[in-house]
Formats: structure tokens, C-alpha cells, sequence
């Protein structure tokens, strides 16, 4: 146990400098760079103030967590220490790497060709599809892929066939994937709600002794606690696609490897509602003419009641919390 401990100190150490560091000179580069942030009509007037406020900002906490996840590999690889399951911290963050690298692409073609859209939906959806399946493939090739799935709060696995378990998966990878992206849309909101999420699972992978997992979600809570920094109201940079991806693909590639991806609903309640509020908008819109919500996703419909930007952050993280360790302590109690 003392050595998990010391293998989660670094990374999140390392993680979090890491960010914190470069942050006054990358961030001044981007600004440089004219990567500004367009902010779109339809969203909340108020909003056009941070138009041009630096984004892709989210390759910082991915430099910090791809640092620390390396630095930790070595160090164990070079000890008595190493042991298969730390393959597994390399696999999640390659993936999760491969997703910002989309939300790179997406970034790009709105800052720099002027595309406010970005990549298009459909080469956007094929490239996760393709990124998930490698994920999926990976892991069994290094012996880590149960097709089981455990029903939150029980010991029940519910063993699926290998064709319906990738189809699940893909669908649980791509929803977390945009629904984290959906959540991205005030000042530091994304970052405080992943943050408890990445540490949840860290933490189950700790009481599991799956040294790879746990060294992964504690160099992302790590990297966030850096990017906080800048991304708290009032934001100094956003982490852009770039980053939002990322973290979508790090927070469903770890459920995947605990076996707990039915556990994202809980946890992640906020990205859940987020995206659902956005579907029953559209579909309510479409089928009746009328809207539910004064604007989806719902962190602007408190927008639009009158909430603060800080007071929706500190609700949705609070209620993410809370939902975080009363999971985690149902959990340990079994």
C-alpha cells in the first residue's frame, strides 16, 4: 500500500507543476497566436465578453498528465516495482491523448480556418468510433479486456457477448466523450466537475491494487487542479475540444478498465444531465415547436434564471462531490 501511495504523490505532484508552470508562458503564446475563442450567437449575450480569450488550452493539463504518466512508468520500470497493470496507464492515456487529438482538429478548423462549427459530425463521430475500437482491441492484446460489466453498488458482473459489449462500449465512450464536451461551457465548470470524477475512479483503482488506473485518475485530477488556475472565472485560457475530448476519453477509458461503466451515470451525473437536457430540448423542440429549457445544455438555462457563472460551477461540482463519495464509501463498504 505504501508504494501505491508514492506511485499516485508524483503524478499528481508532477501533474499539477507541470501545468501551473507553463501556464504564464503557454498561455501568452496561444494569446499571440490569435487562437481566440469564437463564442457563438445563439449562446448567452453576456458571453461575447470572453470572445477572443485564448483557447486549446486544454494541451496543458494533457503535457502535465502525459509527464507525470510517463515519469511514473520510468521510475517503476526501473524498480522492483513494475508490474503488468502499469501498461494499462499508457494504454488510457494514449487514448485519451487520441480523443484530444480530435478536439485538436475540431479547435484548428474554428481558430485558425474560421470554421465556427469545426469538424463536421460525422468524420468527428467515425474518428471516436475507430479510437474506442483500438482501445478495446489494446486492452485485450495485453490481456486486461473482461467483457463484465457490475452493476453499480452490487457484486453482480453481467458477463456480455464480445459483439454486444463493443457495441455497448462505443456508445458509452462516444456519449462521454460529448457529454463532457456538452459541459464545457462556462468558466471552469469542466474542469471542476472531471476533477472528483477522475479522482473516483482513482481511488476504486487504489482498493483494487490496479497500480495503472489509480497513477492515470490522479495525474488528471493533478493536471486539473493546475488548470484551475487559469480556467476559474474569470477564465484566462479555455481547454477548448482539445481538452474537453481528452478528458471525455480519460474518464470512460478508466470506467472501461475498472469494469464500472454503468458507475459514469452516477458519478457523472452532471455530464448525463447535461446531454440529456440538450436531447429532450431538440426533441421537445421538434415534435411540439415549444422549448423545456430557457437554453440548453442546462448550465445555461440557471444562466438565463439569473445564477452566476461561479454559483452554477460550485453547485454542479458540489453535487458531483457528493455523488463521488457516497459511491466511493457505498463502495468500500461491501
Amino acid at each position: 500500500m505504501k508504494d501505491m501511495i508514492m506511485s499516485g504523490l508524483f503524478p499528481l505532484v508532477c501533474a499539477f507543476a507541470v501545468v501551473a508552470l507553463i501556464g504564464p508562458a503557454f498561455i501568452p503564446w496561444l494569446r499571440r497566436l490569435k487562437f481566440g475563442q469564437e463564442i457563438r450567437e445563439e449562446g448567452p449575450s453576456w458571453h461575447q465578453k470572453k470572445s477572443g480569450t485564448p483557447t486549446m488550452g486544454g494541451i496543458m493539463f494533457i503535457v502535465g498528465i502525459a509527464a507525470a504518466v510517463a515519469g511514473t512508468f520510468l521510475i517503476a520500470l526501473f524498480s522492483d516495482n513494475m508490474t503488468v497493470t502499469m501498461q494499462k496507464s499508457l494504454v488510457v492515456l494514449v487514448t485519451a491523448v487520441l480523443f484530444g487529438a480530435v478536439g485538436f482538429i475540431d479547435d484548428f478548423i474554428k481558430v485558425v480556418k474560421k470554421r465556427n462549427l469545426g469538424l463536421k459530425a460525422l468524420p468527428k463521430f467515425l474518428l471516436q468510433i475507430i479510437i474506442t475500437a483500438a482501445y478495446i482491441i489494446t486492452l485485450g492484446l495485453i490481456g486486461e479486456l473482461r467483457t463484465e460489466i457490475l452493476i453499480p453498488f452490487t457484486h453482480i458482473a453481467v458477463k456480455l457477448p464480445m459483439v454486444v459489449y463493443i457495441i455497448f462500449m462505443l456508445f458509452v465512450v462516444t456519449g462521454t466523450v460529448n457529454a463532457v464536451n456538452l459541459t464545457d461551457g462556462l468558466d471552469g465548470l469542466a474542469t471542476c466537475v472531471t476533477a472528483p470524477v477522475a479522482l473516483f475512479f482513482a481511488l476504486c483503482a487504489f482498493s483494487r491494487g490496479d497500480l495503472g488506473v489509480f497513477t492515470f485518475g490522479v495525474a488528471v485530477f493533478g493536471g486539473l487542479l493546475g488548470f484551475f488556475i487559469y480556467n476559474k472565472y474569470p477564465a484566462k485560457v479555455f481547454m477548448g475540444d482539445t481538452g474537453s475530448l481528452f478528458l471525455g476519453g480519460a474518464v470512460a477509458a478508466m470506467a472501461i478498465a475498472l469494469e464500472m461503466q454503468l458507475y459514469l451515470i452516477v458519478v457523472g451525473f452532471v455530464f448525463f444531465f447535461e446531454a440529456l437536457s440538450v436531447i429532450l430540448q431538440v426533441a421537445s423542440f421538434k415534435l411540439t415547436g415549444k422549448r423545456i429549457f430557457k437554453m440548453s445544455p442546462i448550465h445555461h438555462h440557471f444562466e438565463m434564471c439569473g445564477w452566476k457563472e461561479v454559483k452554477i460551477v460550485a453547485v454542479f461540482t458540489a453535487v458531483t462531490v457528493i455523488l463521488c463519495a457516497a459511491s466511493y464509501v457505498v463502495i468500500t463498504a461491501f
